[in-house]
């Protein structure tokens, strides 16, 4: 384990030091562990420091030992902790002001090196959104962008799901620790995410899910993309909070129309009237990554729909009606665990065979 490395880590746990104050303290003493062995008298004198930052750094001890304890826990679980100097973190991510100190891993960490579309929006996404996260998703994917989102329910779940089907790579960012599976809902998608993609956090394991720790999962979201698209989004979103922090590090912003009265849509119409550009297919989001279009195209390596299983697909047609359905009922017909019964019924909605409706309705079309 390097110790550069567990030192970075022990900064990042000392109170009220952040990552513009560690900066601060690493540019002042050339390295993590020189701020770690400098007296409390040098601490003193660098300017603009909490007084919190001082005392706990004279508790470095305890720090050091928190951070190799995690740093073994987060091997153990095939992850890995890359810190801003690491050759392996992404450069695009270096332009943030400030970078973010640290980032837990798992999964693929070249991946986080590819160009990437980012797609957020709601979590109450309509059947629309979802088909047009997981289609645009799908189709950006076969042409080689991968797929940046935030892996919660609604938008982010569709974009994920749309991006897997098309064989696609993904990366997932948390605003929790790399453990723990936020919504519950999502253990599988976390898990193929895991196996054909990546995993981001700033947070170490075991951290849950606060609202507050959103705008930084966000910010990691738009530092790793090179468009974000929005895709239904309300006046008060938390997809708007991806925009800001993306027009603030120069990356393109679209939106895709929702109906006209929709106030699901009201965050993304906004955007389109401030000059967003209009995304109605993935044709309009590509004139961003031509470098990966020709290559993909050059080494006809787009790839087919199947990177999520369908197995299972034909069960669950037979078990709903023309007439609508509740999920819960749903469930106990098909015997479906329920995040296999959400996969599959966004797929089937792609397909246009299934129809899912409001207050957790689900019925057959045709």
């Amino acid at each position: 384990m390097h110790d550069e490395t567990v030192a970075w880590l022990s900064l990042s746990l000392v109170p009220g030091l952040g990552a513009r104050g560690l900066y601060k303290l690493v540019d002042r003493f050339g390295t993590a562990q020189a701020v770690l062995h400098a007296s409390p008298a040098d601490i003193g004198e660098v300017t603009g420091l909490r007084e919190e930052v001082g005392r706990g750094l004279t508790d470095r001890r305890r720090y050091i030992d928190q951070a190799t304890a995690e740093l073994h826990r987060l091997t153990r679980i095939g992850g890995r902790l890359l810190t801003s100097p690491d050759p392996a973190y992404p450069d695009v991510l270096r332009h943030l002001s400030p970078p973010p100190p640290i980032l837990f891993v798992r999964g693929d960490v070249d991946l986080l090196h590819r160009p990437m579309a980012a797609l957020v929006g709601t979590r109450a996404a309509t059947s629309y959104g979802r088909r047009m996260a997981a289609s645009l998703a799908g189709a950006l994917a076969c042409r080689g962008v991968a797929i940046v989102s935030g892996m919660a329910a609604g938008i982010d779940t569709a974009a994920h799901q749309g991006c897997l089907s098309g064989a696609g790579a993904t990366v997932g960012v948390l605003g929790c620790g790399l453990n723990v599976v936020y919504p519950r809902s999502n253990q599988r998608l976390f898990d193929e995410v895991l196996a054909s993609g990546a995993l981001v956090s700033e947070y170490p394991l075991d951290t849950q899910p606060e609202p507050f720790r959103f705008p930084a999962r966000n910010r990691i979201i738009a530092g790793l993309a090179r468009a974000i698209v929005v895709i239904e989004a309300g006046a008060k979103s938390g997809a708007l909070i991806t925009v800001q922090y993306g027009l603030e590090a120069g990356r393109e912003i679209f939106a895709v129309p929702g109906q006209a009265d929709s106030f699901k849509s009201q965050g993304a119409h906004w955007l389109i009237k401030q000059g967003a550009g209009l995304a109605t297919c993935a044709d309009d989001i590509l004139a961003c990554f031509d470098d990966v279009v020709q290559q993909a195209d050059n080494e006809e390596t787009a790839p087919a729909r199947g990177g999520v299983e369908t197995e299972g697909s034909g069960d669950l047609l037979a078990h709903l009606e023309q007439y609508p359905l509740g999920r819960e009922e749903v469930l106990r017909r098909s015997g479906l665990s329920s995040a296999r019964l959400s996969e599959l019924l966004l797929l089937l909605e792609l397909d246009g065979v299934v129809e899912l409706l409001p207050g957790n309705m689900v019925r057959r079309v045709g």
